[in-house]
């Protein structure tokens, strides 16, 4: 069987440290992160003209398969929007367990920029995890990527959000880490929006569950019920 060699171009720098936490799907939260160009990729020149698209197309590899490596071809998958008990073809899936460890997400343009000897790409929307491999950055085309009448078969609909709340030991967790510097506005809201989406796994639903999220530089520990979201514990 031939087999292809892609060079990795940068690596993603993102506040998701986990898995558990990324929204499904980009462009689902306004959260900024960035790409490092690793060289011989770290040249502007490459960049020149970018400016004009206002959105990016990332290709990049599932980095974090602890299940891949070695593993055969499996021809159906259980995606976690279908409770995780349902199976379907691989190929109707985005599914991380694929021939090829390859994801494809469209994303913001913010800025590009040269940080010392470095060159990094700044984008909005991003659903990679931290440290994730970036194999190709391409302009995203208005007139013919986007499709309006395109039919999405069981992920038609945008996922419902969630009320955010915290509880009297999250906020003054939070209002201290505020207090020392540790914490930014900024952080929080984006921390907000990913909750709101409820990170948990669809086949999940126990309101009594408390569970545990690495999001940027904070552990963040929260509970579920049917229309919101309780934050239970911030710490660093």
């Amino acid at each position: 069987m031939q087999e292809l060699t892609i060079p990795i171009i940068g690596i993603m720098k993102s506040p998701y440290k986990e898995k558990f936490g990324i929204p499904r799907q980009p462009n689902l939260v306004d959260v900024e992160s960035y790409i490092e160009m690793q060289g011989p990729y770290n040249d502007l020149l490459a960049f020149e003209g970018i400016e004009a698209f206002s959105h990016l197309w990332l290709l990049w590899q599932f980095h974090d398969n602890k299940h891949q490596e070695n593993s055969k071809f499996r021809p159906q998958v259980r995606p976690p929007r279908l409770g995780g008990n349902k199976k379907i073809g691989v190929f109707a899936t985005r599914s991380m367990y694929r021939p090829a460890p390859i994801g494809l997400s469209v994303v913001k343009l913010n800025r590009v920029e040269k940080v010392g000897k470095s060159v990094r790409v700044y984008v909005t929307g991003s659903d990679l995890l931290d440290g994730t491999p970036i194999i190709d950055i391409k302009p995203y085309i208005q007139y013919s990527d986007s499709v309006t009448e395109a039919q999405s078969g069981y992920a038609q609909d945008e996922p419902v959000r969630k009320y955010v709340v915290w509880s009297e030991q999250a906020e003054l967790e939070r209002n201290q880490l505020i207090q020392e510097n540790k914490l930014s506005e900024h952080t929080i809201r984006e921390l907000l929006e990913v909750l709101a989406l409820d990170p948990r796994p669809a086949y999940q639903d126990d309101p009594e569950r408390v569970y545990g999220m690495r999001f940027a530089d904070f552990n963040i520990k929260f509970s579920v019920n049917d229309t919101s979201v309780l934050i239970e514990e911030i710490e660093l």
